[in-house]
C-alpha cells in the first residue's frame, strides 16, 4: 500500500502552517509537532495493521457462516454449535448449542437456521439471543441452507433433494429432486441454484413451485454458489476453476 501525505489543494492553506512555523522559530519555540496520519492502517472498532490478519476463537470444526446485518454467526460442525461475532469487532457474543454435526447455516431477517446433518433436521434459533425455537425434519445428510425471501430451503446431500421449509413456521413445503450429492446453494431472486458435486452440474428451480428449469454442466465437483446480481458463479473444488453461468438462462457467460 502506497503512503499518503496531506495534499493542500491552494497556497491558502499553506499560509496558517508558514506563520504558525516563522513564528515559533523567531521566539525561539520549538514547532509543535504535527500529528501524521498512517495510512498503513485499517479499523474496525480496534486498530490492525493493514494486511494483517484479525483471528476470532469460535467453537470447534467451524464450517459455514451468515451475516444478519449486524453480527457473524458460524457453524461449528464438530463441537456442535453455532457462535455469535460481533461484526464490527469480532467480539463473540455467545456459543449457543445446535443439534449433531451443524453446517450450513443461513439468516431469514430474524432467526438463523442451522443445517444439523447427523439429524436430518433444520434448528431454527432467534438471532437476537440464540434461543432456539424448535428444530424440524428434512431430508438426509443437509448440508446447506438459503432464505427466498419467505421459506428456508435446505440442500440434502445423502438424498439428493432439497427440501422447501416456511420460514414463518417451519412446515414443509415440499421436497424436490435435484442432482447427485448436492452441496451449495444460491438463490437469484426468483429461482435456487444448486450445486450437484455428484454429476458435475447445477440445478436451476423455480423458488416458487420447486419445479427444475435446467440442469447445466460445470466443472469437476462443484461445491459453492453464489449470485452477484446477474450471473451465478460456481465453485469447482477438483478442477480448481469458477464456473460463470447467466442466470438468464444457464449459459456459460464468457
Amino acid at each position: 500500500m502506497q503512503n499518503h501525505h496531506p495534499v493542500f489543494k491552494s497556497q491558502q492553506s499553506l499560509l496558517p502552517i508558514s506563520l504558525f512555523l516563522l513564528s515559533s522559530s523567531l521566539f525561539g519555540q520549538q514547532p509543535a509537532a504535527i500529528p501524521v496520519s498512517n495510512p498503513n492502517r485499517v479499523a474496525i472498532l480496534r486498530w490492525y495493521g493493514a494486511n494483517t490478519t484479525a483471528s476470532f476463537p469460535v467453537g470447534q470444526g467451524p464450517g459455514q457462516a451468515a451475516f444478519d446485518a449486524s453480527n457473524i454467526w458460524v457453524a461449528n460442525s464438530t463441537s456442535n454449535s453455532v457462535t455469535k461475532l460481533r461484526a464490527s469487532d469480532g467480539t463473540s457474543l455467545g456459543e449457543f448449542a445446535a443439534r449433531s454435526f451443524p453446517t450450513g447455516i443461513a439468516f431469514d431477517g430474524a432467526d438463523i437456521w442451522v443445517a444439523d446433518q447427523d439429524t436430518g433436521s433444520v434448528t431454527k434459533l432467534r438471532a437476537s439471543d440464540g434461543s432456539a425455537h424448535s428444530s424440524f425434519p428434512v431430508g438426509s445428510s443437509p448440508i446447506s441452507v438459503a432464505f427466498d425471501g419467505a421459506n428456508i430451503w435446505v440442500v440434502n446431500l445423502g438424498s439428493s433433494n432439497v427440501t422447501k421449509v416456511c420460514a414463518s413456521d417451519g412446515r414443509v413445503m415440499g421436497t424436490f429432486p435435484i442432482g447427485a450429492s448436492p452441496q451449495g446453494i444460491a438463490f437469484d431472486g426468483m429461482n435456487m441454484w444448486v450445486a450437484n458435486q455428484g454429476s458435475n452440474s447445477v440445478t436451476e428451480s423455480l423458488a416458487s413451485t420447486g419445479a427444475v428449469l435446467g440442469t447445466f454442466p460445470v466443472g469437476s465437483l462443484p461445491q459453492t454458489v453464489v449470485f452477484d446480481g446477474a450471473d451465478i458463479w460456481v465453485t469447482n473444488f477438483s478442477s480448481n476453476t469458477v464456473t460463470k453461468l447467466r442466470a438468464s438462462d444457464g449459459g456459460v457467460d464468457r
